[in-house]
């Protein structure tokens, strides 16, 4: 049976482009920061946005699970079983829209039976859709302009002297000098959003994108996972194996990640797996060398 009807899926691509203006609009306006945790940050928006997508769903989908980021009563649900999940991050890339950047985003995605099948990530500040999933494709929309399709485009091998990595601030600052001695071609490059980091690597302006500091949660990977398997690329740790989105991969009171996470066309993945396990061996201490 099929995950969705087209007008759902429509219905989807206007709930998530809605949701998008509303951030802007709010954005040109004063809002409240509050702090989370130790670098982790919310805003009136965020919930805001959180409200806006979760009765959206609802609507949507009634019989559906929903679990959001910023409706912590919400997370004991992914301990319950149920066939679809939805995970929403309301803005993914929260310090980029704090500090007036554009690289924030607006995701949703479902998990069918614990796997990604789809996802939808809408960039406000450059008004561009994102969405969908192995079943049904991949498409991208600007503005109210008809939906196109998303061709994935592979970069140009690794070579001695080419290799686009995308890897966080954090594992810059912990990993960095490690894979560049390593691989010594490494480009790196980051921007906030996961979501849009996992579309670079999509549209072929980076060969993979790294995270290896396990903050990363269902919300953030849900919908640009089901992206990126859709368009062909390995997801995975860094032993290569498939990531989790099951309790045991999962933190169980946080929903973070349990693995390493590597998104990348299977040229880079095949090429670089054992640089980056050394480079991780040789950064981290004993008791935290679990790949």
């Amino acid at each position: 049976m099929p995950s969705f009807t087209a007008a759902q899926i429509q219905a989807m691509c206007q709930l998530m482009q809605r949701c998008g203006q509303t951030a802007q609009q709010m954005a040109a306006h004063e809002f409240q920061v509050y702090e989370k945790g130790k670098h982790d940050y919310v805003t009136d928006v965020d919930r805001a946005l959180d409200r806006q997508l979760t009765a959206g769903l609802t609507r949507l989908f009634p019989a559906d699970c929903i679990i959001s980021e910023e409706n912590p009563d919400s997370w004991s649900a992914f301990a319950t079983p149920s066939d679809r999940q939805w995970f929403v991050d309301p803005l993914d890339g929260t310090d980029d829209f704090i500090h007036g950047r554009s690289h924030y985003a607006v995701m949703a995605g479902l998990l069918v039976r614990h796997q990604p099948v789809a996802g939808w990530i809408y960039a406000p500040v450059v008004n561009q859709l994102y969405y969908g999933g192995a079943e049904i494709g991949l498409f991208q929309a600007t503005g109210m302009a008809s939906a196109e399709p998303l061709l994935p485009v592979e970069p140009a091998h690794p070579s001695a002297n080419f290799c686009p990595i995308l890897l966080g601030y954090r594992d810059q600052k912990r990993f960095g000098s490690a894979i560049a001695h390593l691989i010594p071609a490494a480009q790196f490059s980051s921007i906030g959003s996961f979501g849009l980091k996992v579309l670079q690597v999509i549209c072929g302006q980076a060969g993979l994108y790294l995270y290896l500091n396990r903050r990363v949660k269902l919300w953030d990977t849900t919908a640009p996972v089901a992206l990126a398997q859709a368009a062909g690329l390995v997801c995975c740790d860094l032993n290569g194996e498939p990531l989790r989105f099951m309790s045991d991969g999962i933190d169980a009171q946080t929903l973070a990640h349990q693995q390493p996470i590597i998104i990348g066309w299977r040229s880079y993945v095949t090429a670089l797996l054992p640089c980056l396990q050394q480079a991780v061996l040789e950064c981290c201490p004993l008791p935290e060398r679990r790949f």
